[in-house]
């Protein structure tokens, strides 16, 4: 029998990826958890239940106990004696695995450490070279793990082919349409606000770029004109006017790189909770093992009114961080240009940015993105 002892920490992608890879799933998995890692080490241990791996946890009484630990690792090992035992040395405190690595030279298991940042195992005893980790996960397991639940089917909203052409148009003419795509996000959102789906122009009435950029929605059967009223045809029109057509546009650049990027999972516009706190995620992705995750913006972001770019860039590090863990990727899609220290900001927070005219070269800049 294989079995994987494994260290529990915050970050659940470690111990997840070996037990999935089809050269290195175990039979049975050993969690070693100590007391503030139960909540992680309940969500890893359901997901590898409905994986099919039998799951056994087993607490750590005090992580800051050099003996505790040593013990409690002894009688794994002689509970397993004479099984084929590997140690991920990944997670856990530092203590933890220094005393578990002890135990396993003592015990003769093999011990390897998860590179997320290469997508490979690293063997301590350093017979073997790297081993690149199989891609298996999808986004219900992977943020499950993270102790997050989303729905059953995440959903894959369809556009007509009249508002896939719209987008293409407001994405080519970036620059000349920053101003009337604006004043609709404002007339969308007026009508959200309010609870319906009608909106009055008022002084936008007169405005041309407004009254070309309206007929473009007109076409696509987003919504319709009438008298000093914007009507959407419905909510989900008036969230596309408001700048999910954006959101769609990207969706469609990640889904036409699904096959030469191996994306192993896509949603838009995916809703996931934990202990009652909600995100909202406009794109999220598996590919490499990682979670990508894309924030799209139209509205402008240097008003009183609207949040600010760099309260943008925080939020969408934190959320990354807080749904996928250290090795969760975010991209921030806006239609218009940031500033520069909002792009150090944007640096700083390894955040990938593609604004303005960037959008148009969209699919090329997921392209290094992701494959990165």
């Amino acid at each position: 029998m294989k079995i994987h002892v494994c260290l529990v920490s915050a970050q659940a992608a470690p111990n997840l990826l070996p037990t999935l890879d089809p050269a290195l799933k175990p039979d049975e998995v050993v969690l070693l958890v100590s007391g503030k890692m139960q909540p992680a080490a309940a969500s890893l241990a359901g997901v590898l239940k409905e994986l099919g791996v039998k799951i056994n946890s087993v607490p750590i009484a005090n992580e800051h106990d050099y003996s505790s630990i040593e013990q409690t690792l002894l009688d794994v090992a002689a509970i397993h004696e004479g099984h084929e035992i590997h140690l991920n040395l990944t997670g856990g405190t530092k203590l933890m695995a220094l005393v578990a690595q002890s135990v396993a030279s003592e015990a003769g298991w093999r011990s390897f450490y998860v590179d997320v940042d290469t997508d490979t195992i690293a063997w301590i005893d350093r017979k073997n070279p790297p081993q690149p980790l199989g891609e298996q996960l999808r986004l219900r397991h992977y943020l499950h793990a993270y102790g997050f639940e989303l729905p059953a089917a995440p959903a894959r909203p369809q556009i007509s082919r009249a508002q896939r052409d719209l987008t293409q148009t407001l994405i080519s003419q970036i620059g000349s349409l920053e101003a009337p795509i604006t004043q609709l996000n404002w007339l969308a959102q007026q009508a959200e606000d309010r609870r319906n789906l009608t909106s009055t122009m008022n002084q936008q009435q007169d405005n041309r770029g407004l009254e070309a950029l309206l007929r473009h929605f007109t076409d696509a059967e987003v919504l319709h004109v009438k008298g000093d009223s914007i009507v959407f045809r419905d909510e989900a029109a008036r969230d596309f006017a408001k700048g999910g057509w954006l959101e769609h546009h990207a969706y469609d650049q990640v889904a036409g790189l699904t096959g030469p990027l191996k994306i192993r999972d896509k949603a838009l516009n995916l809703t996931v909770s934990s202990r009652g706190v909600v995100n909202e995620l406009d794109i999220a992705l598996m590919a490499r093992n990682r979670l990508f995750v894309i924030e799209c913006k139209t509205a402008r972001m240097d008003r009183p009114e609207a949040p600010k770019a760099n309260d943008t860039l925080f939020k969408l590090a934190e959320v990354c961080r807080r749904v996928g863990g250290l090795g969760t990727r975010g991209m921030l899609a806006s239609y218009r240009p940031l500033r520069e220290p909002e792009k150090k900001l944007a640096q700083a927070l390894n955040i990938e940015l593609v604004c303005g005219r960037e959008l148009c070269e969209l699919d090329t800049r997921l392209k290094a993105w992701i494959g990165r």
